[in-house]
């Protein structure tokens, strides 16, 4: 990836380092950071705005084996096939393909039917997914806001690197559409932590005991997100 600098020349970290990467040259970044997104599968690295890119890339090598390794690790990128078994919001189901079909995709009996081209079944699912998602998420989180005395002013389903979820100060909170895949009282332990930020922006005890409050299991859901998420993120 080239960077242009503040002299409008440019530096291609690709070719410095002899592998893609992803790079972001931030003025609030007070250190180097180096992640790796999970969703493109690369190394992405935030430098702060007076590091010298000589310091970034020799950075990026000291942590070379730590990427590979990291990298390595990741499940590989996969797809919604037929005869596949998912879980959606705590019940699973059997993805069934219907080629000759012009009914769309719906659920029957643990089924889930999904119409049209094979090529398009992944996209069939996903959107099938979302669709479902904005409709739970936004009943689920009202419920809990209840709760609290809060309201939810609107829910969006992103398709977001390495966030599950987001709560702005307008009361809006955005999931990430893979969370439907996991079980049900992980959904659960994220919904009750984007409810929580409609009280506190941040991540203070009073936070976490407003967390606790709405979802009592929440470090079971939590665990298992951190212990399980890359596998969300399989699919593309």
């Amino acid at each position: 990836m080239k960077i242009t600098l503040l002299t409008g020349r440019t530096f291609d970290f690709e070719a410095a380092l002899g592998f893609e990467i992803k790079v972001t040259r931030s003025p609030l970044a007070r250190k180097l950071t180096l992640r790796i997104d999970t969703k493109d599968r690369l190394p992405a690295l935030t430098i702060p705005k007076y590091c010298s890119n000589k310091k970034a890339v020799e950075f990026v090598r000291a942590h070379q084996s730590w990427i590979a390794e990291t990298l390595e690790k990741l499940p590989p990128s996969r797809s919604f096939e037929d005869g596949e078994h998912i879980t959606l919001f705590g019940k699973e189901y059997q993805i069934c393909h219907q080629p000759e079909a012009r009914s769309g995709e719906y659920t029957r009996s643990g089924i889930l039917y999904v119409s049209g081209e094979a090529d398009f079944l992944h996209r069939r699912v996903k959107d099938f997914i979302k669709k479902k998602a904005a409709d739970e998420f936004y009943k689920r989180s009202c419920r809990m806001a209840e709760k609290l005395g809060c309201e939810v002013h609107d829910i969006c389903i992103k398709d977001t690197k390495s966030r599950w979820g987001s709560c702005s100060s307008r009361n809006n909170i955005n999931y990430n559409w893979r969370i439907s895949l996991a079980p049900n009282f992980v959904i659960n332990y994220l919904i009750a932590h984007e409810v929580a930020h409609l009280l506190h922006q941040d991540h203070s005890p009073e936070f976490w005991d407003t967390v606790k409050q709405l979802y009592p299991r929440y470090k079971q859901g939590r665990d298992w997100l951190k212990e399980n998420g890359r596998l969300l993120y399989s699919y593309r």
